[in-house]
């Protein structure tokens, strides 16, 4: 294998430059915001749009066009939705529960929340795409069940990837169904205050604290997961304070899953890649990664802050872009560099090693490659071969219930054929 330009990282770094790319002019049915918008453009918000997470209004107005026109990839999207069990007014739920329990050593039973957050979101997407009621409803009762009776997030450290993956995904099914005149006003006041006062407090907790293991012992994901629920919070919830919160974090927080460290070396050669964080631990979690920050840099998108392309350093390509094309790259059959990552563990940062890029679970199927595919290729027009590929092999995406039964086939809302494909 050639020997690789490096670009190291500094331990401390303050961010202020903000590298911006030109617009692809191409995209006339964009709305105005996103035309005019910088590439690479993050300050701190004042103020929030609604619907404005994973989607907004011009991505429904898209979809149901599409829908509409029986317009390919889109409507193969569509067809997956309605083969889904999930997304059916007659999925019966599997909750609610007072206390969630994640991790070992606890009695278990996360599997009736993401099921459920599923539902819900599978059912706001019927809503509004087809605007039948039926759907809506049942959204709104899973949502009303879990918000009335749910206390707490309990477990192993786990708790805390629980409060942050399904923290940000219900509250994308709740901020599609916020414009709903069937959810009482009340309804909703007590979703939003089950999601400020038994999601945020983990998430917090866990970026400020880390479980106080040894600021590096915990794996990207974790980070990205806190993250995105507190973003999603801070939009769902108009609180500008949460939302620049995870922004501040995403650009220079202390853990793996700050921007960086997630992508801790770029290579000048190869296209630009930039080798993930979890690469020598296993491709199923790099997989998790991708998933994750297409989430956060989408919802931050649609609010106007362009993280998918924030490059303080200028690198070849800004260091989300270039990880999601090298774990894609490797995923899909490539050789790809690997530069050996050394890490402490544990309460005493026990010092770790990895000198060899892992193929345990390579090929790797998640639901995530649209929605960087829609960015990337065909809003900016920027080259990104490995990501179209994969797009193209995982096309048409499903979502909860299409990736088997336990959690890591929930760690994603999915269909992303339907939502994201322009």
């Amino acid at each position: 294998m050639k020997k690789q330009t490096l670009i190291a990282l500094a331990a401390a770094f303050t961010f202020t430059a903000i590298s911006c790319q030109k617009e692809n002019k191409s995209n006339k049915s964009e709305q105005a915001a996103t035309q005019s918008e910088q590439a690479g453009k993050v300050t701190l918000a004042t103020t929030f749009a609604h619907p404005g997470l994973l989607h907004n209004a011009a991505d429904f107005t898209r979809m149901i066009s599409k829908v509409n026109a029986n317009a390919q990839p889109q409507k193969s999207g569509w067809d997956k939705l309605l083969a889904n069990s999930h997304s059916l007014a007659t999925y019966t739920m599997q909750g609610p529960a007072a206390i969630v329990y994640r991790g070992s050593g606890s009695p278990e039973n996360y599997s009736k929340l993401y099921n459920d957050i599923a539902a819900a979101y599978q059912n706001a997407l019927r809503w509004k795409i087809a605007g039948t009621t039926a759907n809506a409803d049942k959204a709104v009762a899973i949502m009303n069940a879990w918000s009335n009776t749910l206390t707490s997030i309990q477990g192993s450290a786990d708790r805390f990837l629980a409060a942050g993956i399904y923290g940000y995904e219900f509250a994308n099914a709740a901020e599609i169904m916020r414009s709903y005149s069937g959810w009482a006003a009340a309804d909703f006041t007590r979703f939003k205050n089950m999601m400020l006062n038994v999601f945020y407090p983990l998430n917090h907790d866990f970026l400020v604290n880390h479980n106080t293991a040894c600021i590096t012992n915990y794996w990207a994901n974790w980070d990205a997961c806190n993250m995105a629920s507190i973003l999603a919070i801070g939009v769902l919830c108009d609180d500008t304070a949460k939302f620049n919160e995870a922004i501040t974090y995403f650009k220079s927080g202390a853990g793996n899953g700050a921007y960086g460290k997630v992508a801790p070396f770029a290579y000048t050669t190869n296209g630009g890649l930039a080798q993930c964080q979890e690469s020598g631990r296993d491709q199923g979690h790099c997989g998790l990664d991708i998933s994750l920050y297409g989430a956060l840099c989408q919802m931050a998108f649609n609010q106007g802050q362009d993280l998918f392309q924030y490059n303080p350093w200028s690198d070849t390509r800004p260091r989300i872009q270039g990880m999601c094309e090298y774990v894609a790259s490797y995923n899909l059959g490539n050789t790809v560099p690997f530069t050996t990552y050394n890490w402490g563990s544990g309460q005493t940062c026990t010092a770790n090693s990895q000198t060899v890029i892992s193929s345990s679970g390579r090929g790797d199927t998640r639901p995530s490659w649209e929605l960087l595919y829609g960015y990337y290729v065909q809003l900016r027009g920027l080259s990104s071969p490995n990501i179209t590929a994969y797009a193209q092999k995982v096309r048409p995406e499903g979502g909860g219930g299409d990736y088997g039964t336990t959690s890591g086939g929930y760690d994603q809302l999915g269909f992303g054929t339907l939502t994201y494909t322009r």
